[in-house]
């Protein structure tokens, strides 16, 4: 898969949680015994990221300095994803629901540095 797709597909499923996690914050709250305002504002993080991914992804190569940001700020999710975990005490499903998307995001961020590598590896 060409980094700009993977850059797309990342755009949209990080479009698809922030919408998730804004519209149904206090139900999510509920079931995953996860604080609203985390999962309230997190969403609303993921709105630019996503938007952001989404530019970088049209570009014919996409800008490299920004692929960068996209896969640090992935990694820096997932740690933050963790260590969350401890601090929030979740229910089951709720430290499921973080174990997951957690562990979707660090797919995504492994795709996106072997497709900034090879990108890199094809440019010279």
């Amino acid at each position: 898969m060409t980094l700009n797709k993977i850059l797309a597909f990342d755009a949209l499923t990080c479009a698809l949680m922030g919408a998730l996690l804004i519209l149904f914050a206090p139900a999510l709250a509920a079931w995953l015994g996860l604080p609203r305002e985390l999962l309230f504002y997190a969403g609303w993080l993921l709105i630019p990221v996503a938007l952001f991914m989404a530019l970088l992804a049209r570009g014919t190569p996409p800008w490299m300095g920004g692929v960068w940001l996209v896969i640090l700020g992935n990694a820096g999710w997932v740690l933050a994803s963790l260590a969350i975990l401890p601090v929030t005490g979740p229910n089951l499903l709720g430290a499921g629901f973080v174990l997951v998307q957690a562990g979707v995001v660090a797919c995504f961020t492994m795709a996106e540095l072997g497709a900034a590598r090879r990108f890199a590896g094809a440019a010279r």
